[in-house]
């Protein structure tokens, strides 16, 4: 399959027509309303600093549906003691930071480009990327960040700094996704964390039929809170 060069235009070549590795387009930038059509297109960007901007779209796609959500009987146990105060929306940059400055086996350096950051930080600005942290504290030991849009949570990445800080982080957030109309979230592609939470593989041309019914929903935008309703467009 060929891979698609991006210009000035607003669009993407179709989903379906990612080559094996999921590549589809290279180029183009990373402006809120591109990067929100990638989304909603069921595309997203990764590349390394040095690179052009990577546009993918794998086959299979890993997903969580919220309902099929598996805490491990130890976690929940943790989760029942409390030992992080978890939080939403209040240290996005810092969240985005840490992911990108966590090691990672087997990675070298981080895709989460000074670009990356500015880019993601403009969505949170405009209430469309969100972040799930813990404390011990004061102290941010872990957390994830995404984009929501419609019925679907995108996640991007996670990180922790103290044991199970970003799994109880996780956990908390689907939950809470599922409490307000968020039922999916996209895991991009496979490890083995998110197996064990209920991720599984969807054939792309699922993902993408399943993504189109959730974007008729309206989106939780806006700041959001584990204990407020955030406004919803």
């Amino acid at each position: 399959m060929p891979v698609y060069r991006l210009d000035q235009r607003l669009i993407f070549p179709p989903a379906d027509r990612a080559d094996d590795s999921g590549l589809l387009a290279v180029g183009g930038d990373l402006s809120p309303e591109r990067l929100l059509l990638a989304y909603q297109s069921g595309i997203f960007p990764w590349y390394e600093d040095g690179l052009p901007i990577l546009w993918h779209s794998p086959n299979p796609r890993y997903v969580l549906e919220a309902s099929k959500l598996h805490v491990p009987r130890s976690l929940e146990k943790q989760m029942r003691r409390a030992p992080y105060r978890i939080a939403l929306d209040t240290r996005f940059r810092d969240v985005m930071q840490a992911c990108a400055t966590t090691k990672r086996p087997g990675q070298r350096g981080t895709w989460i480009t000074r670009d990356m950051l500015d880019a993601y930080v403009r969505l949170h600005t405009m209430g469309f990327a969100h972040s799930a942290e813990a404390y011990d504290g004061d102290q941010l030991v872990g957390g994830l960040y995404g984009v929501a849009l419609g019925g679907v949570f995108f996640g991007e990445s996670m990180f922790a700094a103290a044991p199970d800080a970003s799994k109880i982080a996780f956990a908390t957030l689907v939950r809470w996704l599922a409490s307000h109309g968020i039922d999916l979230v996209d895991c991009q592609v496979h490890t083995e964390h998110l197996e064990r939470f209920g991720a599984e593989a969807w054939p792309r041309k699922k993902y993408l039929t399943e993504l189109r019914k959730r974007l008729d929903r309206p989106t939780v935008r806006g700041r959001w809170s584990m204990e407020t309703a955030p406004l919803v467009e």
